[in-house]
């Protein structure tokens, strides 16, 4: 069956699985389906039978109390004759109804009891799952027992013994008609009483139907289970199906790739069937032989050209120990290129060491030049620096004496300060004095027109004084008389006579007063004529006092405009003597700075010096280590910077190497053309180098070294590049029988 499934291509086997994997579900969901629409209708049927017992024991309940209130109701007229004629009608209608409540409670009692009905067999079922309280079936089980056994019989039977006493007509005035219909109210309470109980538990059976119990939903939980496992199953092994199909041997791939990359070229894939998997494996095992003949291949062309390496290795290796007489034999196999590459680089590197003598020997003629210049220029900044000390202490002493003068000039503009604040303190005092001498002039004169005024009122009061005296004289007159003209009229005036003696007496008082005041006031006249005197003598003490204040305060103004314009002069020259101060400190900081820099440039100019001194160190140590290399002397080099060698020109027109053929250079081993930044001395034909070539081989350079110059500076090479283990890449310290060496760094 594998085998069968494996035939069948990917694609098809997929969509097949896929398709399974979807009507699996569905099939399930429809069985699914149609177990619920078999629940829902039978619990349609359950409900429907449930509606119909609840409407039976509604009707049998009605038909009991309509049977009860039959006999009853109509006692009363009853015992009249005019009904007794109908007394036989209404007992066979009573027993009618007793006997269709019978057959109703007997059929309502088989079809419709949980525990013993078989109609309720499934509602039975479903009841004892969803209810609650299980025990309600064997209550009602109980109840409907009770009630056709003892409760209906009973009620049946009080009833027709009242049903005896109509017919005999001995229903009223009969202690036993009274004990009978007492007896069938006791039985129709206990009946009703029981059959509502039954009413009661037929609709919880209702209700619990309708509601959705453990009944239906374990069903539908445990079929949903079933579904699921039953889809699990079959996707299972769908998907068990499609791994052993597909996956294992993508599996088996893969594994044979991780072997072929660990070097197991022998190793195949071993698959069956016809799908996309096998096609794949049968291409891979087709491309496994094809790599594996062009690896034996490979090998057998790489065994060539090592033999073809190893022998032009021989022929090249007197160029590692600078015998640059060598020459490779030129072939037409690959290495030919080669050994014509080899060859060209051989004839530049001898050029190459010609031109390093020559550019050696200018370099040394232009460094002693410029050793001598660099100690004459150490020798003058000897002495610019002794002047410039000589002259720093001069300056500082120049500097010593502004800051003095500045102290001085400060001092006195203090002074000044000072001075300009007395005169404006005294000048406000003297302006104050004047207008306190103004205010006491006008108060002089303010006390004496005062004092005027004064002297006036006391004349006023002087004849005041007299008028009284006056009054009073003919008052003391007119009471004489009156006291005449009292002694005159004898008894009738002595009331009057006391009267006027007592107007003498005042007037007598008034007189001396008077007198009394008019001597006061003269005294005050007195007194007030020489105080008028004295501030008259004090308005022209005062007046002339103003005055002379007045003259003070002119001169101390022109004082104080001298004082005014005597400390403009002196801060002007405060300020003139701090910007001398300012001057001498920054000719001093100045001074300090030159020397600094003086200085400097003399370690500089000596650093200079001693690096020149090891330039022609150096360049006698290039000369030694390029005496090293051996030339032909048959060859003519280029010289640069000399008539001497080939040309440019020469150089184009003239491609052979020494072997006499045509030059053929690969596009990787192409001279470079001379581009702005590179030694635009170089000869056509030579590779040439640029700051960026440098660094990437390690060579440094004088940091100021002007690339756009015509001769290069002698390199340094860096410990990686001596010691790179390449025979064609030898350094001059490789040499033997070279004791010089060339500098690690950069000068």
């Amino acid at each position: 069956m594998l085998k069968f499934i494996s035939n069948i291509p990917i694609f098809r086997r997929l969509f097949s699985a896929f398709l399974l994997a979807a009507v699996i579900p569905g099939i399930v969901i429809g069985v699914l389906g149609w177990f619920f629409t078999n629940t829902v209708n039978d619990r349609s049927e359950q409900l429907k039978l449930t509606a119909a017992m609840v409407q039976q024991s509604t009707h049998i309940d009605t038909a009991l109390k309509d049977l009860s209130t039959q006999p009853r109701l109509e006692y009363p007229i009853w015992a009249q004759s005019q009904y007794q004629a109908q007394l036989p009608t209404i007992i066979q209608e009573v027993h009618q109804k007793q006997g269709q409540v019978d057959k109703d409670i007997t059929k309502f009692t088989q079809e419709y009891e949980v525990n013993t009905s078989a109609k309720m067999g499934r509602i039975k079922a479903t009841l004892s799952q969803d209810l609650p309280d299980p025990g309600i079936l064997d209550q009602q089980q109980k109840l409907f027992k009770n009630v056709r056994e003892k409760l209906w019989p009973d009620f049946m039977n009080a009833q027709n013994n009242l049903l005896k006493h109509l017919e005999a007509s001995t229903i009223t005035a009969n202690p036993t008609a009274d004990a009978d219909k007492k007896a069938l109210d006791d039985a129709f309470k206990a009946l009703n009483d029981s059959w509502k109980q039954i009413d009661t538990i037929a609709n919880q059976i209702n209700t619990q139907t309708a509601t959705t119990g453990p009944s239906i939903t374990n069903a539908l939980i445990f079929a949903t289970i079933i579904a699921l496992l039953v889809t699990m199953v079959f996707v299972i092994f769908i998907g068990y199906i499609v791994n052993l199909t597909i996956t294992n041997p993508l599996l088996h791939l893969a594994t044979l790739t991780k072997r072929i990359a660990k070097g197991e070229t022998n190793a195949r894939a071993q698959l069956q069937g016809r799908d996309e998997i096998y096609t794949v494996a049968q291409s891979m095992n087709n491309m496994l032989d094809n790599i594996v003949r062009l690896i034996q291949e490979t090998q057998a062309q790489r065994d060539s050209l090592q033999g073809q390496v190893e022998k032009l290795v021989s022929e090249v290796s007197g160029v590692g120990e600078g015998d640059l007489r060598v020459q490779a034999e030129v072939t037409a196999d690959a290495l030919g290129v080669l050994a014509d590459s080899f060859n060209y680089m051989v004839e530049e590197l001898g050029s190459l060491v010609v031109r390093v003598k020559v550019v050696a020997s200018e370099v040394e003629k232009t460094t002693s030049t410029i050793l001598d210049s660099m100690t004459q220029l150490v020798e003058t900044a000897d002495v610019q620096i002794q002047q410039m000390g000589e002259a720093g202490v001069e300056v500082e002493n120049m500097a010593a004496s502004s800051r003095q003068v500045a102290e001085r000039s400060q001092m006195l503009f203090d002074v000044a300060n000072k001075a300009r604040e007395d005169a404006h303190g005294g000048r406000n005092a003297l302006q104050q004095a004047v207008e306190g001498m103004g205010r006491i002039n006008e108060n002089v004169q303010g006390t004496a027109l005062k004092v005027q005024m004064l002297g006036e009122r006391s004349r006023e009061i002087d004849e005041i004084a007299e008028a009284m005296t006056t009054i009073a004289h003919q008052t003391n007159r007119l009471a004489l008389d009156a006291a005449i003209q009292a002694a005159m009229a004898g008894e009738n005036g002595k009331g009057f006579g006391a009267v006027a003696a007592d107007i003498r007496r005042l007037a007598e008082r008034a007189k001396d007063q008077a007198t009394s005041i008019g001597r006061i006031v003269r005294g005050v006249r007195e007194e007030i004529g020489a105080v008028a005197l004295s501030m008259q003598e004090t308005q022209r003490e005062t007046a002339a006092g103003s005055r002379l204040t007045q003259e003070a305060g002119i001169a101390l103004s022109s004082i104080f405009s001298a004082i005014e314009h005597q400390a403009r002069e002196v801060e002007n020259i405060n300020k003139a003597a701090m910007q001398q101060l300012q001057s001498s400190s920054a000719i001093v900081r100045i001074m300090h700075e030159v020397a600094e820099s003086t200085k400097q440039s003399s370690v500089n100019t000596r650093e200079a010096s001693g690096n020149m001194e090891r330039l022609a160190r150096l360049v006698e140590q290039l000369r030694a280590s390029v005496e090293a290399f051996k030339l032909r002397e048959d060859q003519e080099y280029y010289m640069a910077n000399s008539g001497m060698g080939l040309t440019a020109e020469d150089s184009s027109e003239n491609p052979l190497t020494f072997s006499g053929v045509f030059r053929t250079v690969s596009a990787t081993a192409q001279p470079a053309e001379v581009q702005e930044g590179t030694f635009d001395s170089l000869p056509q034909g030579m590779p040439a180098f640029t700051p960026a070539s440098f660094e990437e081989n390690q060579i440094s350079f004088p940091d100021n070294w002007d690339w756009n110059q015509s001769t290069p500076p002698l390199p340094s090479w860096s410990g990686e590049h001596q010691a790179a283990g390449n025979n064609n890449s030898q350094t001059p310290e490789s040499f033997p029988g070279s004791s010089p060496r060339w500098p690690q760094s950069g000068f």
